[in-house]
């Protein structure tokens, strides 16, 4: 869970609730024949893809915390919100169940692919409550009534102050490695950023890791991959989540210093638009080469959309900085889904089947 935060400040461990879903620390792991293909090194990858057997990726550090405030508010049922292929809706789908939350789900229309079919057709199966709105401008909407009807609903990808508070850990346990000889001292961290969540949560930790003198002396450069557009992916929204993660941070703690300014975070941000390709959810061209880089010298496959966009910037980091240690940390899970039946989803809205048989 949030074993670092709780270790530095262990206040925090009686003001924040926490559910264990994940195995942590994730591994990191050096990607020695990328770097022979590339000319380039040190180069890492973080494995947050395994961050739990049932379903890993990022999405399990955000919802320990989010599933643990929802229980001591009492909820019984929470509810993922997103497009259709939603990581964080399929993530809240499998590990819902496992601490007594009923699962459910608000969802909209994406562009197609493999990966979100996949997903999609977990979260159609799972959801014990389901809601499709026909555009992502009425997700508004379809999460006022969820929370109308009593429900715990999240934000999209858990982009709240508490779910970075996952990654701000996250960013800890990098320290950590390093301090333990893990890897060398990475120079840049390279991420995706699609919801924001993630990227913030890592911002916070990674400057109060350099504050403490903890792995690093100076804050990791964050270099976060768009694979949602702007606004979305907007530096005003990850700098202003990650500032607001911070003061959560302090408050909890009840240190007043924990909190960050956005001078102090915003510098140690670079935002690469350059891989967003056609769009979100569409392959690109650079995607597509970085999975075959790392299908034949990585360690995993990518899927087509996501990683593989994040993989394709890290390549082009590390040639532009060849000589530099670099990390890519990996958080679309790579873990097998379960098998969903085709009579498992006779009963699905009709706009998902449709969706569902595109090609």
């Amino acid at each position: 869970m949030l074993d670092e935060l709780f270790r530095i400040w262990p206040k925090l461990a009686e003001r924040i609730d926490a559910v264990p879903l994940g195995d942590f620390p994730t591994p990191v792991e050096r990607l020695g024949a990328l770097e022979r293909e590339l000319d380039a090194g040190p180069l890492y990858v973080k494995r947050d893809d395994l961050s739990a057997d049932v379903y890993g990726g990022n999405k399990v550090r955000t919802l320990e915390v989010l599933f643990g405030r929802a229980k001591a508010e009492g909820a019984r049922e929470v509810v993922a919100t997103g497009a259709f292929g939603s990581n964080h809706a399929v993530a809240t789908m499998l590990h819902a169940p496992r601490v007594g939350l009923s699962p459910g789900a608000v969802l909209f229309p994406q562009p197609h692919s493999e990966a979100a079919r996949e997903n999609f057709r977990v979260t159609l199966a799972r959801a014990e409550r389901l809601a499709l709105v026909p555009h992502w401008s009425c997700l508004p909407y379809g999460m006022w009534r969820a929370r109308a009807a009593g429900r715990s609903v999240m934000a999209p990808g858990g982009a709240t102050p508490t779910g970075a508070l996952g990654y701000v850990a996250a960013a800890l346990e990098l320290a950590e490695q390093v301090e333990r000889g893990k890897l060398e001292r990475p120079q840049r961290v390279v991420v995706g950023v699609g919801s924001t969540c993630t990227s913030a949560g890592l911002l916070v930790g990674f400057a109060h890791a350099a504050r403490l003198g903890f792995g690093f002396r100076r804050a990791p450069e964050l270099v976060a991959v768009r694979v949602s557009p702007w606004p979305v992916t907007s530096r005003v929204r990850i700098v202003g989540l990650a500032v607001r993660a911070s003061r959560l941070l302090a408050e909890l703690a009840g240190e007043p210093s924990l909190a960050l300014t956005r001078a102090e975070l915003g510098p140690g941000l670079v935002i690469d638009g350059a891989e967003l390709g056609p769009g979100y959810g569409k392959p690109s061209v650079s995607g597509r080469a970085a999975s075959e880089l790392f299908r034949t010298h990585g360690s995993f496959e990518l899927d087509a959309t996501y990683s593989a966009k994040a993989a394709a910037g890290f390549v082009a980091e590390a040639r532009r900085k060849s000589s530099e240690p670099t990390l890519f940390w990996s958080t679309k899970s790579t873990r097998a889904l379960p098998a969903v039946t085709d009579a498992e989803l006779e009963c699905v809205p009709l706009a998902a089947r449709r969706w569902l048989a595109r090609r």
